[in-house]
């Protein structure tokens, strides 16, 4: 699977997102807390295209994002912290 992610941040929080036809199809959101904590509070995939992966893709990406730029991760939303439970190489970036 690959779909080009797009990142836009300020300075409270940001959104990682895939877009297709000029229209977001999945997204996830977070807050900053402290200088090196991301707050994952909220993703959403498109109705039609739940199911084929693309919000496990895109936290996939935001993880190693955070690994490279040596962030800590506290999963708010319900996917994250399941996920975060299921695959054993996020558990070194929870909070």
């Amino acid at each position: 699977m690959k779909y080009p992610i797009k990142h836009k941040e300020s300075n409270t929080g940001g959104i990682f997102f895939i877009s297709q036809d000029n229209h977001v199809i999945t997204e996830l959101t977070y807050k900053k807390r402290e200088p090196n904590i991301m707050v994952i509070d909220h993703t959403q995939t498109k109705k039609d295209l739940q199911g084929k992966g693309l919000a496990s893709y895109l936290l996939d990406h935001v993880v190693n994002y955070a690994k490279e730029n040596k962030l800590k991760i506290d999963p708010l939303c319900p996917f994250v912290e399941i996920k975060f439970e299921e695959i054993e190489a996020y558990q070194s970036l929870k909070v």
